[in-house]
């Protein structure tokens, strides 16, 4: 391992203070694929699909009390996810909220999103920093303790997810955690925001709020929604302020 891939606290510019702040003031995250917005991505050439629904979708959240927005979709070619995500990145911006890629620190990187989030065998923190630098807000997906544990000690870190809380079909296979992943999360004497996911709902959010989470990512719960603005506004006055 050379000396550029280890582990280091970020020093970020004013434009990583901004979303670090805006993190800490985060709520409610969400995860969207986009098949079920733009269609189906092979049905022709990036520059024909049309975002419209996407864009509505984005604006709908946003302005409703969504935080952060996350595009999330292994099955779409990577100029339409360059795409989507250039689209996210201009609504984000002039809404206040923050964007977010998954996986793919490339797309992360062109699209110039806010925030970048990994799983366990995905890019390391310090590869991560490497590729991206000190400005991108960095998360991470934790399914058990140790990796709970992990991500709270990694100083390049800014958040991690627990779950899945419930079992849900956008994880499938994927066993449930249940709540006392996040109640133990929830308990840990430091200032590393953490966000529980997996079957998160207006129905289920109660659960988690009375083990002490206060941040949750949810998808279908809003993605799903025949009116996006109420469902967020649900579950947004079931969160603390």
């Amino acid at each position: 391992m050379t000396e550029s891939l280890t582990a280091r606290t970020p020093e970020p510019s004013h434009l990583g203070q901004l979303r670090r702040e805006r993190l800490l003031s985060s709520r409610l995250y969400v995860c969207t694929d986009l098949q079920r917005f733009i269609g189906d991505p092979a049905a022709g050439p990036v520059d024909e699909l049309d975002f419209d629904a996407l864009r509505s979708f984005f604006v709908e959240a946003y302005s409703a009390g969504v935080d952060i927005i996350q595009v999330r979709d292994k099955h779409v070619t990577v100029q339409t996810e360059i795409a989507a995500l250039t689209l996210l990145k201009q609504v984000a911006d002039e809404y206040g909220g923050l964007s977010a890629a998954n996986d793919r620190a490339d797309v992360a990187a062109l699209t110039g999103v806010d925030v970048f989030h990994t799983g366990q065998e995905d890019l390391s923190t310090a590869e991560a920093r490497t590729l991206l630098g000190d400005d991108v807000v960095l998360g991470r997906s934790c399914h058990t303790w140790e990796q709970v544990r992990d991500a709270d000690s990694d100083i390049g870190l800014d958040y991690f997810c627990t779950g899945p809380v419930w079992e849900t079909p956008t994880k499938p296979g994927r066993q449930a955690v249940g709540l006392d992943l996040p109640r133990r999360a929830a308990q840990l004497e430091t200032a590393t925001p953490f966000f529980a996911i997996g079957g998160v709902d207006q129905d289920t959010i109660g659960e988690l709020t009375g083990v002490g989470v206060d941040r949750v990512v949810v998808v279908r719960a809003v993605t799903q929604a025949s009116d996006v603005g109420e469902a967020v506004a649900a579950l947004r006055r079931q969160l603390p302020a």
